[in-house]
């Protein structure tokens, strides 16, 4: 395999070739034993690690991390072509094609007018090509698999399309105080599952109040308070420890007090 060695540059058809290599005999005996449900998580963290890439904006680590990515669509498809299923051309030509059909105002006669033209139509030419009849058969196709905050968005949405959402954030905010009221009913009967239903009930509707407000999306916004809150702790185990106090001993009133120093001090940054 030394043809592969001291290359200038490599293309995609060598990345096709060496997992071939890999993965046939006397290749490499973990690629060999990898099944496309051995390393679907790994697919899902590659996808994540791209997204921080771009949060940085970091273009080397894109660069790497859209490499991660294209060697996890080569095994998958090497996996597939292995058992006669389809291969890296198959799914090249898929893709392909749904794009062409999918812009008919770029490869056909079709006009538009403007961004949500060009959604509203995909959004047909999509549930026309899956045979999606109804809005209940569009929601089935969105992934159990996604981050439950995005998927919900994305069912809300669906529903939306079809006339069933608030007029307003109104509608969405007292369906979510709603939803607290029934969770602390819930908390005070003490019934583990009944609590459990009522929480996912207080997300989906908190959800539903992001999507009314500008520029607000759900799984972002979580993910921006994890990270206040993260930084926050950080400060108060830090002052903590100055201050010589045991964080696992400490009163809830010392505790309180070391959390709005560090809210404070943070905000005027």
């Amino acid at each position: 395999m030394r043809e592969f060695l001291d290359r200038e540059r490599y293309d995609t058809q060598d990345l096709r070739r060496i997992i071939a290599i890999l993965r046939s005999p006397g290749g490499c005996p973990w690629d060999a034993k990898q099944t496309h449900a051995s390393i679907k998580k790994n697919f899902i963290e590659e996808t994540y690690e791209v997204v921080e890439a771009i949060n940085r904006g970091d273009d080397a680590l894109l660069c790497e991390e859209l490499g991660d990515v294209l060697l996890q669509v080569a095994l998958h498809t090497q996996m597939a072509s292995e058992r006669g299923a389809f291969d890296w051309d198959s799914a090249t030509d898929g893709i392909c094609r749904k794009l062409i059909q999918r812009h008919p105002h770029v490869f056909g006669d079709t006009k538009v007018t403007g961004v949500e033209n060009v959604l509203s139509n995909w959004d047909a030419i999509k549930r026309h090509s899956k045979g999606q009849g109804s809005a209940t058969e569009a929601m089935a196709s969105v992934p159990r698999e996604l981050p439950a905050l995005m998927r919900a968005t994305k069912l809300q949405k669906k529903a939306a399309k079809e006339g069933f959402d608030w007029p307003g954030v109104d509608g969405a905010l007292e369906r979510l105080e709603e939803e607290i009221r029934e969770l602390r009913g819930e908390i005070a009967a003490g019934d583990p599952a009944a609590c459990r239903d009522e929480l996912g009930d207080v997300l989906f509707s908190a959800v539903n109040v992001s999507r009314f407000l500008p520029d607000c999306d759900a799984e972002e916004a979580l993910t921006a308070a994890s990270d206040k809150f993260y930084t926050r702790f950080a400060s108060v185990e830090k002052n903590a420890m100055a201050e010589g106090i045991d964080m696992k001993t400490a009163s809830l009133e010392e505790l309180d007090r070391l959390w709005d120093n560090a809210k404070n001090r943070i905000a005027k940054k």
